[in-house]
């Protein structure tokens, strides 16, 4: 298992503590702290994810629970409404994000906003948020929204335009709580539903619908 190096700012400071209790003679203090520290680090943790065998099938980008399966009009996308499926992310759950398909990126936007709770169905309205769309190699759209929540500290994006990724490719990371949103074009069967849980890069969301079971 790897750890994302945005973690280093975090965990640092806090190892430096409790090194610093233990040469003060406060040992019992500084191994919770240095507990602590670690608690910290996983939320940084990249484990590794086993390919999915279907080369078609979409993956989903976010480690969490699916809260909400609808469709939603997203003008980058087009003018006719897409399926949305959206992962809220606990404060145990993986916090780095992957491409849920191969393809090039086309439109990369960060957008300032408020860190309400994550699972509120208008977080992804006012909360800070990134805003990827990969352009699959079939021509197809696919958006990938990293929406931060109320403890998150700042979603951090690895995609720019230009940019090609396989899928179960790193794209991002969200610090501590937060939510994801994927949206599929029509030409997909949706596979999951509210409640099941997804492992990022691994978890299988959609399948085109002349292959779908």
């Amino acid at each position: 298992m790897r750890f994302a190096r945005e973690a280093l700012p975090f965990v640092l400071p806090v190892v430096l503590l409790a090194i610093a209790l233990v040469g003060f003679g406060r040992p019992k203090t500084g191994v919770v702290v240095a507990v602590l520290a670690l608690a910290i680090l996983l939320f940084f943790r990249i484990p590794t994810r086993p390919s999915h065998p279907d080369p078609t099938a979409v993956l989903a980008p976010a480690n969490g629970i699916v809260t909400l399966v609808d469709e939603v009009v997203e003008p980058s996308l087009g003018d006719e409404p897409v399926q949305r499926v959206v992962t809220f992310l606990s404060v145990f759950d993986v916090h780095v994000q992957r491409s849920p398909v191969s393809g090039r990126v086309i439109e990369s936007l960060y957008t300032k906003g408020r860190k309400i709770a994550a699972f509120r169905a208008d977080a992804g309205d006012v909360n800070e948020n990134q805003w990827t769309v990969i352009e699959s190699d079939d021509g197809e759209r696919f958006g990938v929204r990293q929406i931060a929540g109320m403890l998150a500290r700042r979603v951090v994006s690895f995609a720019e335009v230009g940019d090609s990724f396989e899928r179960g490719e790193l794209i991002g990371l969200i610090k501590f709580g937060s939510r994801v949103d994927l949206l599929v074009p029509q030409a997909y069967t949706v596979e999951v539903e509210r409640g099941m849980r997804l492992h990022e890069g691994a978890t299988l969301v959609a399948t085109p619908r002349s292959t779908a079971p």
